[in-house]
C-alpha cells in the first residue's frame, strides 16, 4: 500500500509537471514553501529562463547568479529530481547505503540535483549536473553516502556531476551580479516604461559618453545626469546597471561595485551594443 502511495504522488507530481519542461516551462521538483525549515531561501527572476527559481540556500543563490552571468549557459533547472526512483533504490542497494527516507514516514524519496545545466559547446549542447555543499559538510559520512547515489545516477546517464563548495563560488562576483542582475532589459524599469525606444536609446548612449575616463564617483555622475536630463532620480544609475549585466561595458567584476567611488570602465564592447539598437 505504501509503495502504491508513494508511486500515485510521484506520477502525480509529474502529472502537474514538477521536474520536468526546459527553459521557461520547466518546475523544480522541490519549491520554497515546501522546505521552510532549510532558513534562507531565495526566488530570483531569470534572466535566461524568464522564470522564478527557487533556490534553497544562500550558496545556491550565489551560484545561480555567476551561471546567470556565463554566455555558456543555455538553461538552468534547479532541484532537478533524480527519477525513476526506482533507479537511486536500485543504486543504493548495489552500493549498501541506505536511499534517503521521509523522516515522518520512513518512506523512500525521490532524490534531487541542486542544479542541471545546459551549456553551449562547439559541438553543441551539453549537460553538466551540480550539488551545492559547503566544504565542511563533506565530512560527514551520510550526505557523502547520499552523494555516492547521485554520482552513480548521472555517471550512468554520461553525464558530468560535481559537487560545488563555497571555495568554487566568488562571493564578490555573485554580489555584483545579483545589482545589476534585474535590469537585462532597461525599457521595464519603471523609469523608462513611457519613453519611447529612440530616447532610451539616446539616454544610454548619452550616459556612457560620460561615464568614460571620469574621475567622479559613479553616484555623482549619476546624480548630474538625472538632473540634466530631467529623469527621475536613480535613472541613470539603471542604465548603468543595464550596461553592466548586458556586458556592454567591462568593468572588474572582482571587485565590489561601491558607486561612492570611482569605478573604471575597462571597455566597450561595441559588438554588444547592438543590444541597445535592439531595444
Amino acid at each position: 500500500m505504501a509503495k502504491r502511495k508513494r508511486i500515485h504522488n510521484i506520477e502525480r507530481m509529474l502529472k502537474e509537471g514538477y521536474g520536468s519542461g526546459v527553459g521557461k516551462e520547466y518546475k523544480p521538483w522541490i519549491k520554497i514553501q515546501d522546505v521552510p525549515s532549510l532558513g534562507r531561501v531565495t526566488r530570483v527572476k531569470g534572466m535566461k529562463t524568464n522564470r522564478q527559481h527557487e533556490l534553497l540556500s544562500d550558496m545556491e543563490r550565489n551560484y545561480f547568479y555567476i551561471l546567470e552571468f556565463s554566455d555558456k549557459v543555455i538553461d538552468i533547472r534547479e532541484q532537478y529530481p533524480l527519477l525513476p526512483i526506482e533507479d537511486t533504490i536500485l543504486i543504493s542497494e548495489e552500493l549498501g547505503i541506505k536511499h534517503p527516507k521521509n523522516p515522518e514516514t520512513g518512506e523512500n524519496i525521490v532524490m534531487t540535483t541542486d542544479f542541471l545545466i545546459t551549456i553551449g559547446t562547439e559541438d553543441g549542447s551539453k549537460e553538466l549536473a551540480r550539488t551545492i555543499k559547503a566544504k565542511d559538510d563533506l565530512l560527514n559520512k551520510r550526505i557523502i553516502e547520499k552523494f555516492e547515489i547521485e554520482r552513480v545516477f548521472w555517471q550512468r546517464r554520461n553525464i558530468d556531476w560535481g559537487i560545488v563548495t563555497e571555495q568554487e563560488i566568488n562571493k564578490v562576483l555573485a554580489h555584483n551580479i545579483s545589482f545589476t542582475q534585474a535590469y537585462k532589459d532597461i525599457s521595464k524599469v519603471d523609469s523608462f516604461c513611457e519613453l519611447e525606444a529612440v530616447e532610451i536609446k539616446d539616454l544610454i548612449y548619452e550616459f556612457l559618453r560620460r561615464i568614460l575616463d571620469s574621475e567622479k564617483s559613479m553616484r555623482a555622475i549619476c546624480l548630474q545626469f538625472d538632473e540634466d536630463m530631467s529623469l527621475e532620480k536613480g535613472s541613470s544609475l539603471s542604465i548603468f546597471k543595464y550596461l553592466i549585466i548586458n556586458k556592454i561595458i567591462e568593468i572588474n567584476m572582482y571587485e565590489k561595485i561601491n558607486i561612492n567611488k570611482n569605478i573604471t570602465i575597462l571597455k566597450v564592447k561595441n559588438d554588444e551594443l547592438k543590444k541597445v539598437e535592439d531595444i
